[in-house]
């Protein structure tokens, strides 16, 4: 059980979209309790997060239309998520970027995370093996062994 083998996160797919949707939800209990201010740009990054982890949920993550409208969700929340990073980094660049005193619910840190787990997550809905390549992958494994 190698965390770099990429097979390992394909086929624990659904176990994926679970935990970011855990993730997304508990983003979204911190904005209704009052926890962190309502920003636009992690709003919509949390709905992606959810959106995503349901998606990867699906029993058809491989099909075609459920890839398209994934990819779709998913590279909005990735523009939204690089532009509220990229604010950081102009701040940093302008001299003006400072921690605060909740310095792990920074926009710098928690924009950088989101940006990680939803291209995380496309990743995972476009390299899901569709029905055809299951079913022919397991002649060919088949045949390979008799020889």
């Amino acid at each position: 059980m190698n965390p770099l083998d990429l097979n390992l996160w394909v086929r624990n797919q659904r176990a994926i979209g679970v935990i970011t949707i855990i993730i997304g939800l508990g983003a979204w209990i911190t904005d209704w309790t009052g926890m962190v201010y309502v920003c636009p740009f992690c709003r919509a990054q949390r709905t992606v997060i959810v959106f995503l982890g349901a998606f990867l949920l699906l029993s058809l993550p491989r099909h075609w239309a459920v890839r398209y409208v994934g990819t779709v969700i998913g590279f909005f929340g990735a523009v939204v998520a690089s532009y509220q990073h990229f604010m950081s980094w102009a701040k940093i660049s302008k001299g003006t970027f400072s921690w605060g005193e909740q310095w792990f619910m920074h926009p710098f840190l928690l924009s950088g995370a989101a940006l990680f787990i939803i291209v995380g997550q496309v990743g995972l809905l476009l390299l899901a093996n569709t029905p055809n390549e299951e079913q022919s992958q397991t002649p060919s494994d088949n045949s390979s062994q008799r020889e």
